[in-house]
């Protein structure tokens, strides 16, 4: 039998490494840029074609390479960072396991040109799938320019997987962020299709996080509280948002540790904790935190990715968190504190030796009874009007209309109980219901604004009358997708709205939708928007929230943003114009809603899947009932 055990091929070996290095064109662009900043750049340019598919391009000005470097830094393992195991566990740089432009490689075709300053001439080198086609020298100038073309193109089951341009675009400005706010003093740009997404300077960090979010935050200058904590252990940095500006949604909350943008949720927990009872529930604060630790006391190579990151007392750094949020906060006046400067306090007299301080004198009548005369209590005792009929009270007992629980009708129900006055009993409550006729038959009881009863045949319905509202608008809604044939309702004064890069990605791809449905939206330039119109119905709502809540839901919901894009805005708009909890509806609104609810395919859940309605079976009831 002949050996079955063989060495792979280099190739091979790459593309296998590709799959865990090289996941989508942003993992692309992370390793280069993270090479570029290793290399002392002060200034990066990062340039996509069809969000990456096609063509990228990261250009620096760093220090460049050697002819044989640049040869060398397509090996697989080949790295300038670490030379012994143990500087893995003392490193300060980004990329350091040696696999990264090998990777990339194996499924593009690249074109590396660099020069170092000492050089006259540059070193150009274009691989295509591993297999080096060409190196020479070239006139460059100093620094790296790494251009990637057709990613994937020998691996089709790779290229198949990836997500649409919109999608893909929104990862690359999310990798994009996460490293232009740990590094503010190299300035970064980003151009998608020759539009410029990003030109950010290099500046101080308050300054960095104002330049990415300007769009989105007008007065984020004054949301941010400052968070500095300096022990033993390392230094904690960066800001933390005011409660009044947290997010329902997307709110903006990232952590880092040594330069590195890392996942935490132990450290997210510690942050969360220091706004109980000072956000809402379902609101999420904003927070940029950077950690400065001891490389030893962490182990960045936990996953390919490199950003999910152990560290050696996280217990401890629990703490340092807590208390560092806790005192930003506090110096913001964020919790609440007793102020003694109000105009309406009370003034209170300054005390002098020269003033005699007297016991107050208390005046009473020792002959006073409240039993006897005419003006205490007992002279009214038996003759209070509140107690005027007791004997009618009380004859209720012996009335021959008390039966026994388990004998009881639905209106003798209510005669056990003398102190509780009955309730009104539909005329119709005997007839039984049926979906066919039930507008005819029965009548619906509110109950707190919040549910509908009547009686059918098999017990008692309860109806979730907002619930009810959502099914009954989605369907509308996704009528008008399909159909196309949205009604617009012009506004009056239009509302200008402003959006972050990765939020103007996610309109683009719902743009058509949004038109569909009835509303008109006009592009202004650097990501502020014009809406005039508003689908009919929703009149008097906040149509920049509103929209703002559909983005949101759009990226909250993942990738595959094209395939139910449809159903989760007619959702959000739903949700958004439907009923409020508490809401009194007229007899009319309430038959309408019934009407509409049962035209449904779907009456008895909603989009997302929550019941709409309940029945307590007849034998539940009279079980409540019996002995």
């Amino acid at each position: 039998m002949s050996d079955v055990i063989h060495l792979l091929p280099d190739s091979v070996a790459n593309q296998i490494a590709a799959g865990e290095v090289i996941q989508r064109p942003a993992s692309v662009i992370k390793e280069l840029v993270e090479n570029s900043i290793d290399a002392g750049a002060d200034s990066i340019q990062v340039r996509v074609k069809d969000a990456g598919r096609t063509s990228i391009q990261v250009i620096d000005n760093g220090s460049g390479m050697s002819p044989t470097d640049a040869r060398l830094s397509f090996e697989r393992h080949a790295t300038s960072k670490i030379k012994s195991a143990a500087d893995i566990y003392s490193l300060f740089t980004m990329g350091f396991r040696g696999e990264a432009l090998a990777s990339i490689a194996a499924v593009a075709q690249v074109e590396l040109k660099t020069r170092r300053t000492e050089d006259e001439l540059g070193t150009s080198i274009l691989i295509n799938g591993s297999v080096i086609e060409k190196q020479e020298t070239v006139a460059a100038p100093v620094g790296t320019s790494f251009t990637v073309k057709n990613l994937f193109f020998n691996v089709p089951a790779r290229r198949k997987f990836l997500k649409s341009n919109d999608v893909e675009l929104r990862h690359i400005i999310s990798e994009f962020e996460r490293i232009v706010l740990v590094h503010p003093d190299i300035s970064f740009s980003l151009f998608h299709n020759d539009v410029e997404l990003y030109q950010l300077p290099g500046s101080s960090l308050k300054q960095r996080i104002l330049h990415t979010y300007k769009s989105a935050f007008n007065s984020f200058s004054q949301q941010l509280l400052t968070i500095h904590a300096e022990t033993s252990l390392g230094t904690i940095d960066g800001f933390v948002g005011d409660p009044q500006a947290a997010r329902k949604r997307n709110a903006i909350q990232y952590l880092f540790v040594n330069g590195r943008y890392m996942r935490h949720p132990y450290f997210h927990k510690a942050i969360l904790s220091c706004y109980e009872q000072l956000i809402p529930s379902g609101e999420m604060p904003n927070y940029f935190l950077y950690f400065t630790v001891d490389p030893s006391t962490i182990d960045v190579n936990v996953h390919p990715t490199k950003t999910e990151i152990k560290f050696e007392n996280e217990a401890i750094l629990w703490k340092i968190v807590t208390a560092a949020v806790k005192e930003a906060l506090g110096k913001s006046t964020a919790i609440p504190s007793i102020d003694f400067d109000q105009e309406d306090a009370p003034e209170i007299p300054i005390l002098t030796t020269a003033n005699d301080i007297k016991a107050p004198k208390i005046d009473y009548n020792p002959s006073y009874n409240p039993f006897k005369g005419s003006g205490g209590y007992g002279a009214s005792y038996g003759t209070s009007k509140a107690t005027t009929g007791w004997e009618t009270l009380y004859s209720r007992f012996e009335s021959p209309q008390l039966v026994p629980p388990c004998e009881q009708t639905t209106e003798d129900a209510y005669v056990t109980n003398p102190f509780e006055t009955p309730p009104v009993v539909p005329e119709q409550r005997e007839q039984f219901f049926s979906s066919s006729d039930m507008t005819q038959s029965a009548s619906f009881l509110p109950f707190k604004g919040h549910y509908l009863m009547t009686s059918v045949k098999s017990g008692l319905m309860i109806i979730d009358q907002r619930r009810a509202h959502i099914r009954i608008l989605f369907d509308v809604y996704m009528s008008s997708l399909h159909n196309k044939q949205g009604f617009s309702q012009r506004l009056l004064f239009p509302e200008q709205m402003d959006l972050s890069v990765a939020e103007g990605v996610v309109l683009s791809e719902i743009w058509d939708d949004l038109q569909f449905i009835g509303f008109d939206i006009v592009e202004l330039g650097e990501n502020s928007y014009s809406i005039n119109a508003v689908p009919s119905g929703i009149e008097g709502m906040n149509p920049v929230a509103l929209i703002h809540e559909m983005i949101h839901s759009a990226i909250h919901h993942g990738d595959d943003l094209k395939e139910s894009v449809e159903e989760r805005i007619a959702l959000s708009l739903a949700r958004s114009t439907a009923i409020p909890y508490g809401q009194a509806l007229s007899s009319e609104e309430v038959q309408k809603l019934i009407d509409d609810l049962f035209r449904s395919q779907s009456p008895g859940y909603t989009p997302d899947g929550k019941k709409i309605l309940h029945i307590l079976s007849n034998e539940d009831i009279d079980t409540f009932f019996k002995l």
